[in-house]
């Protein structure tokens, strides 16, 4: 027997398969390219990615003929949606968090109701990211979506309606929506009313770890299961990962590394100081608990960025060597402070600022710098936005004593020891770097009697591989670099209004 976690990202999917120890058994991954049809427009195919989803599960499902997947639950990316009709049909692709193209719906809905209404309500500081933004741009140029869908379903719910269960959204996913009251645990009218949906055309919301249905015989042959198989509610995959990370209490953080950077802290609940810092705060995927999110949509597309536009030799030494590229890429740098400072702002500013209109920035550049320095410098500026959240998250008592990081950025130890040097706390790496599908995969085992709580499933399958502590010379250093680096978007806001306004 065995429990399946898919986690359907930004740029990939992931299905993975665990023991009830939370060993991996087998796992497949596909990627998947971002449509960028106009400047600021980010899309998904979403019959592509349930195509590549599918690959995966037959792949995975190949290499388990002795540990069938008794039960599966997913995580997605936040916001993106797909629109249906009552057939089924995909009536156009899922606008992503980083797609800007609402930000006029986005003044409109803040004007209605005002932000701190709205964060009252949601959990969410207003932004462009959110569902129903996205929604009201369609109804503004493309009305006849709204008028043919049947309903909007984020990935998760997407992926399980697929899968032949009912369209059901879990607590932490639908509060990405912009339209779920977090203290009420429901959709709210009132936002609905905002937002131009009706309540019958999103999921059904259920708590984390709720079976949902099972997937029919016919279609579970196809996809290669070997026996019945539950689907069960999962997670938004940032608190889906910090569950996977085991952060189930107040100190604990989990710092996420991949198409997007996140960083995810246990709270006893919403606190109306965290909209002066645009903190999100919003159910956890282990019901009963509140996380707060702070992130950065550029996160590991800006390495992404990198290989793709300026690293020609490391990919012909990758595939020479046959090592992955990523590695070739981060291992040319040394084991020093970096001379440039960068602001990773290439899909707008992190979640401090929370300015669209705030555009990537390298400080510092003089004849000497090499292609090691930009890469020492994205590492560092990714790591500085993060340690600028923890940083406020402190300054309104949510402390953090520790952080556990994952996804793929998790394996680089040079990236760690950056992490731990600049935050000053500890890092520790698990043994997987799929947390979001080890998280999902707890719920699974939780919903279907395999584990008796959430806690009982940590402690059984949550392994740590390595924790990395700071180094006090290096530390103070940093802090003060993180001083000048949080300087930078205030002397730059000028000139980012000035740009905009000649656009």
């Amino acid at each position: 027997m065995s429990l399946m976690g898919i986690d359907v990202g930004t740029t990939g999917c992931k299905v993975v398969a665990f023991d009830e120890t939370g060993a991996v058994l087998a796992q497949a991954g596909r990627e998947y390219p971002l449509i960028n049809p106009q400047p600021g427009w980010y899309e998904l195919n979403p019959d592509q990615v349930w195509d590549f989803v599918c690959a995966c599960l037959r792949e995975v499902n190949g290499q388990l003929a002795r540990d069938p997947v008794s039960a599966l639950s997913l995580s997605s990316q936040g916001e993106a949606m797909t629109p249906l009709t009552r057939a089924g049909k995909v009536l156009a692709n899922s606008p992503i968090s980083s797609d800007s193209r609402n930000r006029a719906q986005t003044a409109e809905m803040e004007a209605a109701l005002g932000a701190e209404r709205i964060f009252q309500l949601t959990g969410q500081p207003m932004g462009a990211i959110y569902t129903l933004p996205k929604i009201l741009w369609w109804r503004d140029n493309a009305p006849e979506i709204l008028e043919r869908a049947w309903k909007f379903l984020c990935y998760v719910d997407f992926v399980a309606y697929r899968l032949g269960v009912e369209p059901a959204i879990d607590h932490s996913m639908a509060a990405r929506t912009l339209a779920f009251d977090v203290r009420k645990l429901d959709w709210s009218d009132e936002l609905l009313a905002a937002g131009g949906v009706r309540r019958d055309q999103l999921a059904r919301p259920l708590p984390s770890g709720t079976v949902i249905g099972e997937i029919p015989r016919a279609l579970a042959d196809d996809l290669g299961f070997a026996g019945s198989v539950k689907v069960v509610t999962g997670g938004h995959d940032q608190p889906a990962g910090a569950l996977g990370a085991g952060v189930l209490e107040p100190g604990r953080a989990m710092l996420s590394i991949g198409t997007t950077e996140a960083l995810v802290t246990v709270t006893s609940g919403l606190r109306m100081e965290m909209l002066d810092y645009h903190l999100s705060c919003y159910p956890h995927a282990a019901p009963g608990l509140f996380i707060t999110l702070g992130g950065n949509q550029t996160g590991g597309r800006l390495l992404r960025w990198y290989r793709d536009e300026l690293a020609a030799a490391e990919r012909a030494s990758a595939d020479a060597s046959g090592r992955d590229v990523y590695d070739v890429i981060v291992e040319q740098i040394e084991d020093a402070p970096g001379r440039l400072l960068l602001l990773p702002y290439f899909v707008g500013s992190g979640t401090l600022f929370d300015d669209p209109r705030a555009t990537g920035a390298l400080i510092g550049l003089t004849f000497d710098a090499k292609r090691a320095d930009i890469v020492r410098a994205i590492l560092e500026g990714l790591t500085y936005e993060q340690a600028l959240v923890l940083r406020r998250l402190n300054e309104i008592g949510v402390e953090v004593n520790r952080l556990t990081a994952i996804g793929g950025g998790s394996r680089s130890e040079r990236w760690m020891r950056i992490k731990s040097d600049i935050t000053g706390l500890p890092v520790s790496v698990l043994h997987t770097s799929e947390a979001a599908s080890l998280g999902v995969a707890m719920l699974a085992g939780w919903a279907t009697g395999v584990y008796a709580s959430l806690a009982e499933a940590a402690e059984q399958v949550i392994k740590l591989r390595k924790t990395f502590t700071p180094r006090a010379e290096r530390s103070a250093h940093y802090q003060r670099q993180l001083t000048i680096y949080g300087d930078l978007y205030q002397a730059l806001r000028p000139v980012y209004r000035a740009m905009a306004i000649d656009d």
